[in-house]
């Protein structure tokens, strides 16, 4: 079975970025996250669309 979410540090091993920047992240509405109980969760799809944002706009800057 797949991983469907993902804690910040993991998000953020994924995206080679601090743990901080990860919820920097999340507070400015870049990454989408939910609370399941106290614990706060990426989904991995919100990883792989932020990525693939970056991605496209390094293209339209080229």
């Amino acid at each position: 079975m797949n991983r469907v979410f993902l804690t910040a540090e993991e998000a953020a091993d994924a995206l080679h970025i601090s743990r901080s920047k990860v919820y920097d992240l999340i507070r400015n509405g870049d990454i989408v996250s939910i609370k399941i109980g106290r614990l706060r969760r990426v989904p991995v799809d919100a990883v792989q669309d932020f990525a693939r944002r970056l991605i496209e706009a390094g293209e339209d800057a080229a």
